[in-house]
């Protein structure tokens, strides 16, 4: 978009954005990256990705290659708050191009199912 806000195809899916420096190509290249890594964490108590979950609620990439994260979880009593955020970080710092990741946790909106993908739905046979 005109505004440097990406948003894919699927409700409730993350806010993208950019600062615009960075080749459009190259900001292609590690958004898919960083999905991709991101779809790597699960919550061990759930067998689909945060993800597809919808536990991502905003992605930002940087000019200087910082990417930011605001993530939230099923529950704020979840037994994994603490250390989730930590894997979210690891995950998304092994893409190439990614200078520094900050993780941050966010309970607004709280999360619910609304914002699952069908992929999870089906995962777990949610329909």
């Amino acid at each position: 978009m005109a505004d440097g806000t990406m948003s894919e195809a699927r409700p409730n899916a993350p806010a993208m954005t950019t600062a615009g420096a960075l080749p459009p190509e190259e900001i292609d290249r590690m958004t898919d990256d960083i999905v991709a890594a991101l779809k790597t964490v699960y919550d061990p108590e759930i067998p689909a990705d945060i993800y597809e979950l919808g536990l991502i609620y905003r992605i930002e990439i940087s000019d200087d290659r910082r990417v930011a994260i605001d993530m939230t979880l099923t529950a704020p009593g979840c037994p994994v708050a603490g250390e989730m955020p930590g894997w979210v970080e690891n995950a998304v710092a092994t893409v190439q191009g990614v200078a520094e990741v900050q993780v941050t946790m966010v309970f607004d909106p709280p999360w619910d199912q609304s914002r699952m993908s069908d992929e999870a739905r089906v995962a777990l046979d949610m329909w």
